[in-house]
């Protein structure tokens, strides 16, 4: 009877990992089988590095939007990082007890708050805010890295936490007994040790910024041009995705599923980096 039950808990493993595979493998040819044709149709250089995206005139490049994308994420990484590693490093080895307590449970809650009611959020505090300091309609690039680095701070801070709190207590002690102080021990000798397990917290914190759509398409300007400025309007891959499959046919319902597999390659390789760094912490 035990066997049998073995047996069956085994069966039922494989059949879960069997879906979750067959899942990502249809996904797969679907893209690329829809996606592909299409690009070659267009162009595939002409495609990539194409600045005009005017589907009335037979016209995909998405080039403005790569670009979107990158500095959307670049910029949530640029206020997303610091702010998220000082709050994890402050949990891990500064607050007290009944603070980290009260503090925890809030950090769960950003990370459970639908990206709509960010982008709610986006539009009706963040886009007024920055017009009224910055200038220009308010929805643009700096808006958008503004609240995509608020929407990455649970992960980060969460992985973050966790590296850190892994980090054997026997560094931290080594580091006082040699006469470190605690801020000393902290930012030279744990820090340093749980740099793996950072490092994936950003990865993870890309992969999250760079698939959002809906708070960007709110909050972004959603202007298809190589933007020059902070305050002009961006449009990311996915934005670009979201705001058109609707209504899109023939050609232009190609392009914007090649996009996607631009998209679903970004995204392979952000993952790709995160099983390299695992396999260095192993290590």
């Amino acid at each position: 009877m035990k066997n049998l039950k073995e047996n069956l808990a085994k069966l039922a493993f494989i059949c879960a990992a069997c879906i979750s595979i067959l899942a990502v493998a249809l996904i797969c040819i679907f893209l690329f089988a829809n996606g592909v044709p299409g690009m070659v149709k267009i162009g595939v250089w002409d495609f990539l590095t194409g600045t005009k995206w005017k589907p009335g005139n037979d016209i995909y490049g998405i080039l403005p939007m790569i670009l979107g994308s990158v500095y959307v994420t670049a910029g949530a990484l640029i206020i997303g990082v610091p702010a998220g590693l000082m709050t994890a490093l402050f949990l891990s080895r500064f607050a007290g007890k009944r603070t980290a307590k009260l503090m925890k449970p809030a950090v769960e809650l950003l990370a459970g708050i639908p990206s709509v009611v960010y982008g709610f959020f986006g539009l009706v505090v963040i886009v007024p805010l920055v017009r009224s300091l910055f200038g220009g309609s308010g929805s643009s690039l700096l808006t958008a890295c503004l609240l995509l680095g608020m929407m990455i701070l649970p992960t980060i801070i969460t992985v973050s936490e966790s590296a850190l709190n892994a980090v054997p207590s026997s560094y931290y002690e080594g580091a006082l007994a040699l006469g470190a102080t605690h801020e000393r021990a902290v930012f030279s000798v744990v820090l340093p040790a749980a740099r793996s397990g950072v490092m994936a917290a950003i990865i993870l914190g890309v992969g999250r910024a760079i698939g959002e759509a809906m708070a960007v398409v709110m909050v972004a300007g959603n202007r298809a041009v190589i933007p020059n400025s902070l305050i002009k309007g961006v449009r990311t891959l996915t934005s670009n995705i979201v705001m058109e499959m609707g209504y899109a046919a023939d050609l232009h319902r190609e392009a914007l599923i090649a996009t996607a597999v631009v998209l679903f390659v970004f995204i392979l390789i952000i993952n790709l980096l995160f099983s390299i760094i695992k396999r260095k912490a192993k290590i």
